[in-house]
């Protein structure tokens, strides 16, 4: 008797194809059903779930026929909280698969647009148990409404990435330490925001009371830029200001102390870096020091006649 319903609960857990069929066997139906090829979209269980939860099926079978499963449910299900999910008493093993389920649900916390943010320091140690836990929680998200899934991935985890992507997570972002990886549930249009799309750059256009200009010569450049003096320029940092920037990329070129006078030009062009778009800004620089000393590893030359610089670039104007 118990074990037809562990059966039941089963199928019903897991698929609502399945809990809505009439008949259930004693173990047969359980076991086709895990293995179900059920069309329905609501019917989310890999291959490695399945023979997981058949395994566990069968263990659980056995000890209800030795009456193991009267007298400690928790124990054998390994399951925390039993009494909170409605494990006592005679109507109880109707709960069992969702306490069962729930014990391998991701740590996650719900972020504000009805999606969740999977912890990353508390993620499963090896790939069967995270590929199990995967699963179960898509299935768990999806049953209570969820939308959005976003899986940060470690570097040193980086092998839960293929797994990941089976069950239909796509790659979002990439940093030094992590992977960034996002699944939608809703058969809805897509509302998770994508990466970033911009790279940021400055130009420092240092200008002194002589009205001498600080230029430079790349040391590194193509042959169309041989002669060609251009302002200090470069990419701003994470969580820089622009006029921050470009005052440091001054300072890291030429050795010049700058402080901000004001943004006196920007661009903003597409298909650059990495198919990303770019926004460059010019900010007027006023020296508070004069003493060259160039960073030899990116800059050749270093001068500030204003003369010669606009004489330069009548005819190729460049920064």
């Amino acid at each position: 008797m118990e074990s037809g319903l562990l059966d039941t609960a089963a199928a019903a857990g897991l698929c609502p194809v399945a809990a809505g069929r009439r008949r259930v066997g004693s173990t047969g139906t359980a076991r086709c059903f895990l293995s179900c090829s059920c069309a329905s979209r609501d019917c989310r269980v890999s291959a490695s779930y399945s023979h997981s939860i058949s395994r566990m099926l069968s263990g659980v079978r056995s000890a209800a026929r030795k009456r193991l499963f009267r007298s400690d449910p928790a124990e054998l299900l390994g399951v925390a909280n039993w009494s909170e999910t409605g494990g006592g008493g005679a109507g109880g093993h109707q709960h069992w698969w969702t306490a069962l389920e729930n014990n391998f649900v991701l740590e996650a916390t719900d972020d504000e647009y009805g999606g969740v943010v999977v912890d990353a320091d508390r993620l499963p140690a090896d790939r069967a148990a995270f590929a199990r836990s995967l699963a179960a929680s898509l299935s768990y998200w999806k049953s209570v409404g969820k939308k959005g899934v976003w899986l940060k991935l470690p570097v040193d985890l980086a092998e839960f990435v293929p797994l990941a992507v089976k069950e239909g997570f796509k790659y979002h972002h990439a940093e030094e330490a992590y992977l960034m990886m996002t699944y939608w549930i809703p058969d809805e249009p897509n509302m998770l925001p994508a990466n970033a799309s911009h790279q940021v750059g400055v130009g420092g256009f240092v200008i002194n009371d002589q009205m001498e200009v600080l230029v430079v010569q790349e040391k590194y450049r193509g042959s169309s830029l041989d002669g060609v003096w251009k302002l200090p320029t470069g990419f701003i940092l994470a969580s820089e200001e622009i006029y921050t920037g470009a005052s440091r990329e001054v300072k890291e070129e030429t050795g010049v102390d700058t402080e901000f006078v004001d943004v006196v030009a920007f661009r903003h062009a597409h298909n650059v870096a990495f198919h990303k778009s770019d926004l460059f800004f010019i900010c007027m620089l006023r020296p508070v020091s004069s003493e060259i000393k160039i960073d030899e590893t990116e800059i050749q030359a270093a001068k500030v006649r204003l003369h010669l610089y606009f004489k330069g670039i009548s005819s190729r104007f460049f920064f």
